[in-house]
């Protein structure tokens, strides 16, 4: 195994990664960022790219190998402090962390992603807009997840089959939260506003899908 670090933003590199070959890229990196990190990992034997940052980030370098054909590498992920994909995937934070990314081994595990191909590895949530309540119907797989008006929904990768999960905020607070596993959440609103991974769509949407790819990621733990 050959690792290579990408550092994304002002993020602090942990000192077992002191040693490794490093790129740098803004904290959500886009596909021009990656040409310098991806040349090195082509010339070396057993490539295992070494994430440090935010969800966002690996959300984004995930996206990229998708979007690349490079799903056969070994990604591994640093945050500096506990994320919604550190909680997902069992993984530690800080140094801790970066040991367990030099000496961690790659499983298989499923890749979620949207209709726009955008690959998500922490959390998404979808509300009305301005943050206000969501109008429309949404289902994981078969099941039935609101009809008329809720809070929100949350979506959530996980490490196991079928590939993911969904939830909508109870009416009350006293009820539990019920999550609902699947391979593919589907919503359709007549205004819905997404953020994945902590990073706003751009736009209102009136339909978004998140399903299982029909390729797994290698992910280190």
């Amino acid at each position: 195994m050959t690792p290579v670090v990408l550092i994304c933003g002002d993020v602090p590199l942990p000192l077992p990664l002191g040693s490794i070959s490093t790129s740098s890229a803004p904290s959500i990196p886009d596909k021009d960022h990656f040409d310098e990190v991806f040349s090195k990992l082509q010339v070396v034997p057993d490539p295992r790219l070494i994430v440090v940052g935010s969800d966002a980030a690996l959300a984004a370098t995930l996206t990229r190998l998708m979007r690349t054909e490079r799903l056969h590498i070994e990604l591994a992920y640093v945050a500096e402090y506990h994320s919604d994909a550190t909680n997902t995937y069992r993984l530690s934070a800080g140094a801790r962390g970066a040991r367990t990314a030099l000496k961690g081994t790659a499983e298989r595990v499923p890749l979620i992603r949207d209709d726009a191909g955008i690959a998500l590895v922490g959390c998404a949530t979808v509300t009305g807009p301005s943050g206000g309540p969501l109008i429309g119907e949404a289902y994981a797989d078969d099941t039935l997840l609101f009809s008329g008006t809720t809070a929100k929904i949350d979506i959530t990768p996980t490490p196991q089959m079928p590939g993911l999960r969904a939830s909508v905020e109870p009416r009350s607070r006293w009820l539990p939260r019920r999550w609902v596993e699947g391979r593919a959440v589907q919503l359709g609103s007549p205004a819905a506003v997404l953020t994945r991974d902590e990073v706003p769509h751009p736009r209102e949407l009136v339909r978004s899908t998140f399903y299982r790819h029909d390729q797994e990621w290698l992910l280190v733990r």
